[in-house]
């Protein structure tokens, strides 16, 4: 690197020659490649803002300008024009987060990783300034086309529309994709403003004003030079954003930074909101990337620069058993349908995709319209499966309560992530789901423990049509099998004793093989033990319950909230049934964890056999 090593700061960047910036763009690209080589991570999306982000930081002043992106897919680019140059532990334990962290940097505002929320953020930031008489100050929010199928976005930019003096810049990165194509109406429309290009043929025809070349009384000359009052010719309502009243500017090319610094000039004058379309390229610069069509390059592990190809193949994984079953399901039942949320390939309906394209509906990121949607299509007689990451099922609450659960909508929910997912930090980690579905009347859930488990539990809960019903697994590899020593009505006992056992552990989903090892280690100090596997978890069953009135201690395992958690619920249930033996609840404290591996992270909250098994023999204290 000649030019990057040298900006530590966007007042660095700033003080940088304009002639020298395609020199910049492309080291920062070569940069990205290397790195996200060696590491994984958010690849395509990074390298398709790379003029985008240098332009802001040469036009607006963070961190007194306060710069708020949807989603931090493409906020690498950011980190290092602000001084963070060490990728090598990108996502790793005490290395760079995947995401804007206002831990590494004051240039970092908003850390969640869910889409559709910067509208609001930067909406809420520039009303405060304003109120504190901070006129002097800019908020400007980045925001994918993607991001703008999320009803959230549409919100937060009707109330914007009113408030013409809020000093507010909007940027829509608009590159046609989120995960995938990006769908729906909206899409649609944005296609046709960029095939417009205004904006474009008007920059091209006052291009002379920027190079001293005056071109006299043109809006282009006047607005350029500090004057407004030809900003209205320029600065107009276009599209969709017309009725809304949202001075709007574009399409810009968004790999052409002068142009793009032309137009932040202006939106960042004009003095109330301004919505700045500009279109870029995914993966721009990286054929592999540019040319993927399926986004496996939006995040990828680590790979051979070279060639694109990966180093490691990986296993078979989680999704790669539900995805399996979902073709099987649909070619046995006609009446079953797919909803995603933009997510098609990452939460495995893609082979049904194939199988059945008019069968799967991919809503945008919109899941609170996916889980209202499925109710309508089961009330009409399907039975929908929606498959979303664990961790976005919290968006939908209101809709999963009162809309599928209330009126008894027989709805599949499959959430992929479930538990710790370690590197994708704590927006990512999915453990709320089975908190948060506790508390629904009438829902019942599932955590498979290995791949043949999702299969069948899937299809036992597509069998259910009068409720909701959730199947829960986690990310990576799937596990290998645990056979059961035998069943005993609902439940699986996956450890035996012949006598009544001094304790039962309750292992949960993924965590039942944890749950065998600690069983090991307590017999191992003599105390009798056996292990289930509930299988269903929620509602509590009645055959748990009469196991656990054998045992002296009951121990569960999970890796969700151990706040209303499962073991909570075993509590709960044995309580209501007069039970008094010790419940020990083992899962994740009330606590956001810090991005690391997932081995680091279950290790790092006690969530380990190890752990486990140490408390509990000094919880059990010395055999007689």
């Amino acid at each position: 690197m000649t030019l990057l090593k040298h900006i530590n700061s966007p007042a660095d960047l700033k003080r940088l020659e304009p002639g020298r910036l395609d020199d910049l763009a492309q080291e920062i690209r070569d940069f990205l490649v290397t790195s996200v080589a060696k590491t994984g991570g958010h690849l395509g999306p990074n390298l398709g803002v790379v003029e985008l982000t240098i332009a802001l930081h040469r036009i607006f002043d963070s961190p007194r300008d306060t710069i708020v992106f949807d989603t931090g897919h493409q906020s690498y680019v950011h980190k290092l024009l602000t001084g963070r140059h060490d990728f090598s532990a990108l996502k790793k334990k005490d290395g760079l987060s995947g995401y804007p962290s206002r831990a590494e940097s004051e240039h970092d505002v908003v850390e969640n990783s869910h889409a559709s929320t910067s509208l609001s953020w930067a909406e809420g930031i520039a009303k405060a300034r304003r109120l504190a008489g901070e006129d002097d100050r800019h908020t400007v929010a980045i925001i994918g086309d993607g991001a703008l199928t999320g009803g959230m976005a549409w919100e937060a930019l009707n109330n914007i529309a009113v408030d013409e003096t809020l000093k507010l810049v909007i940027v829509v990165n608009d590159n046609t994709r989120s995960y995938a194509p990006t769908i729906g109406g909206m899409a649609q429309h944005l296609a046709s403003m960029r095939a417009t290009r205004r904006y474009e043929k008007m920059l091209d025809w006052g291009r002379g004003a920027l190079n001293r070349t005056p071109v006299v009384g043109g809006p282009m000359y006047d607005t350029l030079h500090g004057v407004k009052k030809g900003l209205k010719d320029i600065v107009s309502p276009q599209g969709m954003f017309e009725d809304l009243g949202i001075k709007y500017l574009g399409p810009v090319d968004g790999h052409d930074e002068q142009a793009l610094e032309d137009a932040l000039t202006l939106a960042r004058d004009f003095g109330g909101p301004v919505i700045v379309h500009t279109f870029t390229e995914k993966g721009r610069g990286y054929d592999p990337a540019a040319l993927d069509e399926a986004d496996q390059w939006h995040g990828v592990g680590k790979f051979n620069p070279e060639t694109g190809l990966p180093f490691e193949v990986s296993g078979r994984i989680w999704t790669d058993e539900f995805n399996d079953e979902m073709v099987r399901l649909g070619a046995e039942r006609p009446d079953i349908v797919a909803i995603t949320a933009a997510m098609l390939i990452p939460v495995g309906l893609d082979g049904f995709a194939k199988a059945y394209p008019e069968r799967v509906f991919d809503v945008g990121i919109a899941e609170q319209h996916a889980v209202t949607m499925a109710s309508g299509l089961a009330y009409a007689g399907l039975h929908p499966v929606v498959a979303v990451y664990a961790t976005f099922l919290n968006r939908a609450f209101d809709q999963l309560l009162m809309d599928c659960a209330l009126h008894k909508q027989g709805v599949t929910f499959v959430l992929d992530r479930a538990g710790v997912t370690g590197s994708d930090g704590p927006s990512h980690n999915g453990m709320w789901d089975m908190t948060v579905a506790s508390i629904v009347p009438g829902l019942r859930l599932a955590a498979p423990r290995d791949g043949e488990q999702v299969k069948q539990q899937l299809r036992e809960a597509v069998a259910v049509d009068d409720a909701p019903t959730i199947i829960r697994f986690p990310k990576g590899d799937v596990a290998d099998p645990i056979e059961a020593a035998r069943r005993d009505g609902t439940v699986d006992v996956l450890v035996d004793c012949d006598d009544e056992p001094e304790v039962l552990v309750v292992g949960v989903g993924s965590m039942c093989s944890t749950a065998v090892d600690v069983a090991g280690k307590l017999a191992a100090q003599g105390h009798s033990t056996m292990v289930v596997d509930p299988r269903w978890v929620l509602p509590v069953s009645d055959d748990l319950l009469r196991l656990t009135r054998r045992a002296q201690h009951v121990v569960v395992i999970e890796d969700n909230l151990v706040v209303g958690g499962i073991g909570s619920s075993v509590t709960s249930a044995m309580r209501e049934q007069r039970q008094e033996q010790p419940v020990h609840c083992f899962g994740i404290p009330k606590r956001f964890l810090d991005h690391a591996s997932r081995g680091q992270v279950l290790e790092e909250i006690g969530l380990t056999a190890d752990v486990v098994s140490t408390a509990m023999v000094q919880r059990l204290g010395p055999r007689d």
